[in-house]
């Protein structure tokens, strides 16, 4: 029994280091490389506003997609049962993390999301979204037989309201609409007690409209999105440069570089509304051309997902690849003002070496899930 036991295992090792999916890879890296181009066009003026040095935000970003390139070819060789095996310690060091924020992490605009380690900071919701998909794709694969049950319901929908909590703290809100966006998705793919999806879906609706509405940031917001020219001094402001930006990229673009509201006239051009330049230099033909790489990334994350070996790694692969296409939607559809500004930014485009690092790691598992088909 030990010797068969040893040679299945050997088997296994021999499959998860297979022949990777070259077009998700192929997709991956030239969203990354076309992501850094952008982002030095969009980040100069603002970067040399405030440290005299017009690549700052490039060569940061460099830095990380290098190191995060390492990582993702590192990660596509370590079996994707590990995650399974370790989802718990996951899930624990996330919300450590969170935790630690409330104590130790650094204000930025009204808001407390990251940890400074000197070098850099560290923004924990990155890796709370990749706990959360793990654990999520752990227990609907181990409670496979009782998935409709209210119980395995409940185990599954415990740290999302945990998360909830303390990323309401820091505030956090585009956080929270992804991870209960990510959740929805998941239970409904592991076919979780759908009586129980509808009642908590509509409850979740309902606190969320009764927190945008309550007054504060959040609610100031929704009055600058459905009237951005009547709060155009204030938080209207972002709306319309965005607006401004999209509008006069017209069909071709004003070219690569020569975009306007970049320099100093629209808010995080090189981080959230990284879109907006795009859409200014590139034009409605570029803007289209790179969420057509987007698409196909997805849906050939979908396509490894679907043909995935067993239940957890398709749970696992259907979770990664629904996390960056919603954080895609949603940050196309903030920058063009079809929802409220939120905060999310655009994968593998906007500056943030934290989110870029854990982006390509978890193409990484991707990848590692890729070499099992067909065996």
């Amino acid at each position: 029994m030990t010797q068969r036991r040893r040679l299945q295992t050997q088997r296994e090792k021999s499959r998860d280091l297979g022949m990777l999916d070259v077009p998700y890879l192929i997709l991956t890296l030239l969203l990354v490389a076309v992501g850094l181009i952008m982002l030095f066009s969009a980040s100069y003026a603002r970067a040399y506003y405030l440290t005299g040095n017009s690549a700052r935000y490039f060569t940061s970003q460099l830095v990380f997609a290098a190191l995060g390139t390492v990582v993702m070819l590192l990660v596509s060789r370590v079996p994707y049962r590990w995650y399974e095996k370790c989802n718990w310690l996951i899930l624990a060091a996330a919300t450590v993390l969170l935790l630690l924020v409330l104590v130790i992490g650094t204000n930025s605009n009204g808001a407390t999301r990251w940890i400074n380690l000197g070098f850099t900071s560290l923004q924990p919701s990155e890796i709370a979204k990749f706990s959360l998909v793990v654990y999520l794709a752990a227990m609907l694969d181990k409670y496979q037989a009782n998935a409709r049950s209210v119980p395995v319901f409940l185990i599954c929908v415990l740290p999302l309201a945990v998360f909830a909590v303390l990323l309401k703290l820091e505030p956090h809100f585009s956080a929270i609409i992804i991870l209960c966006m990510l959740t929805g998705v998941l239970l409904f793919v592991g076919g979780a007690n759908r009586k129980c999806l509808i009642v908590v879906a509509v409850l979740a609706a309902a606190a969320l409209a009764a927190l945008l509405l309550s007054g504060g940031y959040t609610s100031d917001r929704i009055m600058a999105w459905r009237d951005p020219e009547r709060y155009a001094s204030d938080e209207g402001y972002q709306i319309l440069q965005s607006e401004y930006a999209i509008g006069s990229g017209g069909l071709l673009g004003l070219g690569f570089g020569k975009g306007r509201q970049k320099y100093l006239y629209l808010p995080e051009e090189h981080n959230d509304y990284i879109f907006a330049v795009v859409c200014e230099e590139l034009g409605f033909i570029g803007a289209v051309a790179i969420l057509l790489l987007f698409a196909l990334l997805i849906i050939r994350g979908f396509w490894i997902a679907i043909h995935a070996r067993d239940r957890f790694s398709m749970l696992l692969g259907v979770g990664l690849t629904a996390l960056l296409a919603i954080q895609v939607i949603l940050n196309v559809a903030v920058v063009t003002n079809l929802l409220p500004s939120t905060g999310i930014s655009l994968p593998f485009f906007s500056s943030g070496g934290t989110a870029l690092v854990m982006q390509l790691a978890e193409c990484g598992i991707m990848l590692n899930i890729s070499r099992s088909i067909g065996d």
